[in-house]
């Protein structure tokens, strides 16, 4: 199994393809790994060094992938944060290329435009575009509560808005929509949880909200969604799942008290996390609403 994974890389730290990556292979899935920046750690530190990539840069890292003929036996393309409006329009062009070229390959979009503590963190050129054509593209999207109501229009704060709003999503394309730091009206005090909605279900999963937030998590969540996906796990499977691992990789962090996360501590619960949390049904959607399923 292969996945081309479409984001940014940093030497220090855990965030984009260099928190991405090593999750997916630790699934046993190969990763053709495609960077959008090439940065010495994220922003957040005194000093950052590095770039964000040209986007002709990408889309000849791209085209070097597809001469290989990766797209021919690749399962998932994954895209997270791009960097420029131009690499957005790059990463688009690309999945539409390849999935006329290979009708089975599937794309997941994590939106990553912002969040609630800083509001939208990319260039204004670029969310229009992750909206309009990634999203419209994608099988799968994952945007955190913040980038779901952005990609909305409108803020979601019951589970009845939210799946009346992603029906919405899901009417332009995708047919997977996963709200991640969802926090919702009657999300109990000291938790967090994870919905995921497709054309006749929904589910939510819920774990102990801890007292970190490091950068990242949306990045390693996306991940292990989509391995879990790949590995034929159905969505609430797939859903539980990441939720779980995420919640002991954060536990870890916490443990240590880390700003980065502890993802290679926790190899072997990003796999198999002791603690599991369940995804449990929560509603049923028109089927007026179906789209294009992984198959």
């Amino acid at each position: 199994m292969t996945v081309i994974s479409i984001q940014s890389q940093v030497a220090f730290g855990h965030v984009g393809n260099s928190a991405a990556v090593f999750a997916m292979q630790r699934h046993g899935i190969d990763v053709i790994a495609v960077p959008t920046t090439l940065l010495s750690n994220r922003p957040g530190y005194p000093t950052i060094r590095g770039r964000v990539l040209e986007a002709q840069l990408v889309a000849d890292l791209l085209l070097g992938v597809e001469e290989r003929g990766a797209v021919d036996t690749c399962r998932m393309i994954l895209s997270g944060y791009l960097g420029s409006a131009e690499t957005a329009a790059v990463v688009a062009d690309f999945v539409a290329r390849a999935r006329a070229r290979n009708p089975a390959l599937r794309y997941a979009c994590d939106p990553v435009l912002g969040d609630r503590d800083r509001g939208l963190f990319v260039k204004p050129d670029i969310p229009p575009l992750v909206r309009d054509r990634l999203c419209t593209l994608a099988d799968i999207i994952t945007p955190n509560h913040f980038e779901f109501d952005w990609l909305c229009g409108a803020g979601a704060t019951t589970s009845g808005q939210m799946l009346d709003a992603a029906r919405t999503l899901m009417a332009r394309g995708p047919s997977t929509v996963v709200i991640t730091s969802a926090e919702l009206d009657d999300t109990p005090d000291g938790e967090i949880e994870t919905l995921a909605i497709e054309a006749a279900n929904a589910w939510r999963v819920r774990t102990p909200k801890l007292p970190i937030s490091p950068n990242g998590t949306g990045d390693l969540f996306a991940a292990l969604f989509t391995a879990a996906r790949m590995q034929d796990q159905n969505t609430p499977e797939a859903l539980g799942h990441a939720a779980s691992a995420i919640y002991a990789v954060l536990a870890r962090t916490a443990a240590r008290g880390t700003e980065e996360m502890r993802i290679v501590e926790s190899a072997e619960e990003l796999v198999h996390p002791k603690r599991r949390f369940e995804a449990v049904a929560i509603d049923s959607l028109s089927p007026h609403f179906a789209g294009r399923g992984l198959g």
